[in-house]
């Protein structure tokens, strides 16, 4: 009984710190323990209470809106460190060649790379434990290649060309993450900068790639936020302050308990000219935020399709085993007054998560005319523009989804991952002639320098004189289409010829962006892809409508 009385002081005391304008209702408290005590003590067979508790955590949970939820101790890292701005490891970027971990690129000045690890090593053993052609799992490879800053792993390498198994000695260290993919021109005035995520370091990577732009020409620029899932609330705001004039409203929070907050623009914006926001059905959160403050404040025009609907913040709250619940505790609403958030059903989270399905199935994918928003739910921006709340931010301009663009042996060659494989067989055996016809040290060399923060030739990053030879007048050869279809068969994927035919251009499209990446960065991907994407087609029209 002491034991019982001391555990409820204790979460009273854990309550009461957290929540004390809030009356707490000791009767309710009561019964959670009383009942968990009974089942721990009574119940016919034996229990996991760790288990027990974190089940009735997720019930409660799962009662509420689709956003609350709980993470496990051992997750909680790996979901806050993509956003946190670095994690800790041995620093290579890779990819699953079938159940071989490939490195694809050291991170410049790296750990890996400051011992001699280079792109197309294959990583075969963790301190002495073989991590490759046993089906040991990507999260269980990740486990053993992270760890603490300043902690030692040896590493087993075979490398192609030299005999045996290459043994290396790698010093953990931070490893930064990056949440912006990508950044080029496009031509000699427009800029295009591709964001994944809204992280802590968010904004510094934004400016970091517009001011390199902008000394190369930059006036108008095209922000990509398709999949963006979102992120930090304040690196929202942080990006907004860059597009808006001082004292203009990017958003405003406002909950039962926590009162309304204002966020407002704070300083001089960047000197962009015609600004264009690409979103999609997957664009969320923060950053619809974003897209929302450009929309309202008429600074920009936003293209592509109706967005993901997240108007709801959430709470981080540690728990003393160091799991973590994210609690919603207020709306976000955009300058004019609009929410986000698309209507749900508490404890519904299936009808929730399958939108994007009745999306389809309404044609609302298909067609601007099939969306139909009430006219209580209409605002008008202060430059007299027309715009929506209550389900996502509707772009100015829509985008239908081309459902013909890929096949059906097109899309479960991806979802099988055929397409990725043969891109890693065809560099295993290609990857150094490569870089010597396309002059690629010279654009390494200029990276490595901007990573390190020394000077660097910006020029030779956006206008590389190898990368355009290879996006002009490389084509994918015939020995990676027959890789290509080895891999279907391998896979059982059934195709006619009148389909592969069907399939052959976007394939090759693909295949050529993929190596453009792995041999460069992702910047190299969006140049070769994006031209095939139609929300990014659309933009660059309405750019040239605007002049």
């Amino acid at each position: 009984m002491k034991k019982y009385i001391l555990s409820l002081t204790l979460i009273f005391a854990f309550c009461s710190s957290l929540f004390a304008q809030e009356k707490i209702d000791d009767v309710q408290i009561r019964k959670l323990l009383i009942t968990e005590s009974a089942i721990l003590n009574l119940y016919v067979d034996t229990v996991d209470q760790k288990k027990l508790t974190e089940d009735a955590i997720r019930g409660i949970l799962e009662k509420l809106d689709p956003h609350s939820s709980y993470t496990p101790a051992k997750d909680v890292q790996s979901l806050t460190e993509n956003l946190n701005g670095s994690f800790e490891g041995i620093g290579v970027q890779y990819n699953m060649n079938e159940d071989t971990l490939v490195v694809i690129q050291p991170v410049t000045n790296g750990p890996s790379e400051k011992v001699g690890i280079i792109a197309g090593d294959k990583i075969v053993t963790v301190n002495d434990t073989s991590i490759a052609g046993v089906k040991m799992t990507k999260e269980e490879i990740m486990r053993r290649l992270r760890g603490p800053k300043g902690t030692k792993v040896n590493l087993g390498i075979i490398r192609q060309g030299v005999k045996g198994i290459q043994k290396f000695v790698v010093t953990r260290d931070k490893i930064p993450v990056y949440t912006l993919d990508a950044y080029y021109m496009i031509d000699d005035h427009t800029g295009y900068i591709k964001l994944s995520s809204f992280g802590q370091t968010t904004r510094d990577e934004f400016v970091t790639a517009a001011n390199e732009l902008i000394g190369l020409g930059m006036k108008d620029l095209v922000v990509d936020l398709q999949g963006n899932g979102g992120g930090y609330l304040q690196a929202a705001v942080a990006m907004a302050d860059e597009f808006l004039d001082a004292g203009e409203m990017i958003v405003y929070t406002d909950g039962r308990t926590t009162g309304r907050h204002d966020y407002r623009a704070t300083k001089q914006k960047m000197p962009f000219g015609k600004v264009v926001v690409l979103v999609d059905g997957y664009t969320a959160s923060a950053a619809e935020i974003l897209s929302g403050a450009i929309q309202d404040n008429d600074r920009g025009i936003i293209v592509g399709r109706r967005t993901f609907a997240k108007g709801l913040v959430q709470r981080p709250i540690d728990l003393p085993d160091g799991s973590m619940i994210r609690l919603t505790v207020a709306h976000y609403y955009s300058p004019v007054g609009r929410c986000f958030q698309k209507p749900y059903t508490k404890g519904d989270k299936k009808k929730y998560d399958n939108d994007m399905l009745e999306r389809l199935n309404s044609g609302e994918l298909l067609s601007a005319d099939s969306i139909h928003f009430p006219d209580s739910l209409k605002y008008t921006t202060k430059g007299g523009r027309i715009v929506y709340g209550g389900g996502g931010i509707m772009p100015d301009e829509y985008v239908p989804l081309d459902t013909t663009q890929y096949t059906r042996f097109h899309r479960e060659l991806s979802a099988k991952s055929c397409i990725i494989q043969t891109t890693l067989k065809y560099l295993d055996k290609h990857r150094k002639q490569l870089v010597k016809d396309y002059d690629v040290s010279s654009f390494r060399k200029q990276l490595s320098l901007k990573q390190e923060g020394k000077k660097y030739d910006a020029t030779i990053l956006n206008y590389n004189e190898g990368f355009l030879r290879f996006k002009d007048s490389f084509e994918v050869p015939q020995e990676m289409l027959d890789i290509l279809l080895e891999r279907a068969k391998e896979a059982k994927i059934t195709y006619t010829d009148s389909i592969y035919q069907a399939s052959l251009p976007m394939l090759r499209i693909q295949l050529k962006a993929l190596l453009a990446r792995d041999i460069w960065d992702m910047s190299e991907y969006y140049r070769i892809i994006n031209p095939i994407n139609e929300i990014y087609a659309k933009g660059l029209e309405v750019l040239k409508k605007e002049d």
